[in-house]
């Protein structure tokens, strides 16, 4: 066996034992650092297809992004887990339903692909002598460039438009007035007080 079909081996099963303690576990804490444990043996997998820039994405965006969110809101949550348990079993028809379901269209998913990779052999994703990240710029930045530009734009107004609609206009806030600063003499500073002897201000 080689080293690379032991990493495969190795990513592939706790990757699967990762993504059942997710759903398995009691407590949601467990189960968002269980869920960063997957996305962490996913990327690794990624790198062993020779994905370098998808394992990259799914460690800073998912890792460090979204699963630290869910993160910081379950701990932030009061969740009863007494009265979280108590409802599970009443959802376990359904859950299992959805989950056979998903199931038999995996099979049909991986039987269909096992037949089509047999049928023809697939072409390499990038060329000779070129990384997936390299590749994956040169396409994004010469053929769809006005397409990213366009998606950039829509996603610096709707992070503007966030801002505007959240923000609030406090009126007890002290503001600076540079005009103000600057018209300022001496007397409208300095109060000159008369202090008597033997008496305090």
């Amino acid at each position: 066996m080689t080293l690379t079909a032991l990493a495969f081996y190795l990513f592939a099963t706790v990757s699967v034992a990762s993504a059942f303690m997710v759903i398995a576990a009691r407590n949601p804490v467990y189960s968002v650092l269980f869920l960063i444990l997957t996305f962490f043996n996913s990327a690794g997998l990624f790198v062993l297809l020779g994905a370098e820039f998808l394992a990259l994405l799914l460690v800073v965006v998912y890792v460090g992004a979204v699963a630290v969110l869910f993160l910081f809101v379950v701990m932030m949550l009061d969740i009863d887990f007494a009265e979280l348990s108590e409802g599970f079993l009443q959802y376990m028809p359904i859950g299992a339903t959805i989950g056979l379901i998903l199931l038999l269209e995996l099979i049909l998913v991986f039987g269909a692909s096992a037949t089509s990779l047999e049928a023809q052999v697939l072409a390499t994703a990038t060329p000779e002598g070129m990384t997936n990240a390299e590749a994956l710029g040169r396409v994004l930045y010469t053929d769809y460039i006005y397409y990213f530009q366009a998606a950039g734009a829509i996603l610096l107004v709707a992070m503007i438009g966030a801002i505007v609609l959240t923000l609030v206009d406090s009126t007890s806030t002290r503001r600076q007035s540079i005009a103000a600063q600057n018209a300022r003499t001496r007397e409208d500073g300095v109060e000159m007080v008369d202090v008597k002897p033997g008496q305090g201000l």
